[in-house]
């Protein structure tokens, strides 16, 4: 009977895994179905004509993080960006504003706050972003049907509320499904259009635009970025911790040794999505709203791929969000705090003060070295797209935003299932055959 009970218990935890996953894939594909739903009043033939002749550039990029949704001008044409540009600010506005300082440390309460002044945030940006679109798409010659004041406001409306629902779905994979949702629409938006983009390369040696060993080593540098992304992903520096013996009545305990892991790459993907962000941020008035401005032409101009400036900020922002980032994850003070609490310490450190400080150097080299590598895979591609007609979803930033994802998805699987086998191993323990 007990037997049976513990089996049941077990089968019941996987349903609940499957279940999970089973609604992460249902929201994925609610998301890539809005990706071809068009915003209302638009001419199809001129929108086409309109992004063909727009795809290098920001534009290009806008495209990518909204999983084609710009190309096809459909209800999702903003993407989850605005949502993320919103965290952003709110991210910085932690690290300098008392306000959000003390909301950060009031805990459940005060993450709920943080996380509602997020949308608001997220509501003021895609409005401002969607009057822009359709602004620039009245600009656009026979791209709108019918222009006027209906047109501006039926695109705002629409695309405001896709990008609330979007942020909606993230927030529901992340409770009920498996990994991080917002990450998981971006990767799912490029991985959807990756089949396409090696086609398009592919039909690009066929027709002589590029050089069969041009494909070939484009393909062999992709397996190399993946390869290299994975081997930095997965590397990590190990702090010694030792924990003297303690005497309780006749036992003994402590006396163990174990290890404090810090990856490479602390903050992960985040910087590489901060970043873009932030260049995107402007590209609603450099290809839309103000797009007769001869200055806001020239100025567009030098963001578009392989030019030095947009090299320079994009590095400068990886770079900058890796500090920042990994600063607001991983606290040495506290974790040098916690060690102390508990007994533990760094053989030949003092504990406290100084444990804080060791931890903190050897994460500051480690953050340094993880900043580099993020670059080096971000822009490293990007010269080859300014060279070459390549599609963006070849790109450095798409590969690391596909490769992080899709592992820490699977980190989190095996978590669930390893859990599970504990838990039932436990039971069996205490139940007995």
């Amino acid at each position: 009977m007990v037997n049976t009970n513990i089996k049941s218990s077990a089968l019941s935890k996987d349903n609940d895994l499957r279940n999970r996953i089973l609604f992460t894939i249902f929201i994925l594909s609610v998301y890539r179905l809005g990706t071809y739903v068009p915003l209302p009043g638009i001419d199809a033939q001129s929108l086409h004509t309109l992004m063909q002749s727009n795809q290098r550039g920001l534009l290009g990029m806008f495209n990518v993080f909204s999983g084609g949704a710009v190309k096809r001008m459909a209800i999702f044409a903003l993407g989850i960006m605005p949502y993320i540009s919103s965290s952003i600010i709110i991210s910085l506005l932690t690290g300098v504003s008392d306000y959000f300082k003390n909301l950060k440390n009031q805990g459940e309460i005060g993450r709920k706050k943080i996380t509602q002044y997020t949308r608001y945030g997220t509501v003021l940006l895609a409005t401002a972003q969607g009057y822009g679109v359709s602004v620039g798409l009245e600009s656009s010659s026979n791209v709108v049907i019918d222009p006027g004041m209906f047109f501006k406001l039926t695109t705002v409306i629409t695309l405001v509320a896709g990008t609330i629902f979007l942020m909606w779905l993230g927030e529901q994979i992340t409770q009920r499904g498996i990994g991080n949702g917002i990450s998981l629409i971006i990767f799912s938006g490029i991985v959807a259009e990756i089949p396409r983009a090696l086609a398009t390369t592919f039909e690009l040696g066929r027709t002589g635009a590029l050089s069969a060993s041009t494909i070939l080593f484009i393909l062999v540098l992709l397996l190399g970025t993946v390869a290299f992304i994975v081997f930095i992903e997965r590397a990590i520096r190990k702090i010694l911790i030792n924990y003297p013996k303690r005497q309780m009545g006749t036992k003994i305990y402590g006396g163990e040794s174990s290890h404090l892991p810090l990856k490479i790459n602390t903050a992960g993907v985040i910087p590489a999505i901060f970043a873009s962000a932030l260049l995107l941020l402007p590209v609603t008035f450099s290809n839309f709203a103000l797009s007769d401005s001869e200055f806001i032409i020239s100025l567009s101009s030098l963001f578009s791929q392989g030019k030095p400036l947009y090299m320079l900020l994009y590095a400068s922002g990886i770079i900058f969000f890796s500090f920042f980032y990994t600063s607001i994850v991983f606290n040495p003070k506290e974790t040098a705090e916690n060690l102390r609490k508990h007994g533990g310490y760094v053989p030949g450190i003092r504990p406290g003060e100084r444990t804080a400080y060791f931890i903190e150097e050897i994460l500051t080299r480690l953050t340094t070295i993880g900043a580099l590598y993020l670059t080096l895979v971000c822009l490293m591609p990007e010269f080859l797209i300014s060279k070459y007609p390549i599609p963006f979803y070849l790109g450095g930033t798409s590969v690391l935003i596909v490769v992080v994802v899709a592992m820490d998805t699977v980190s989190q699987i095996q978590t669930r299932m390893m859990s599970q086998q504990y838990q039932s191993l436990i039971k069996k323990t205490k139940f007995g055959r």
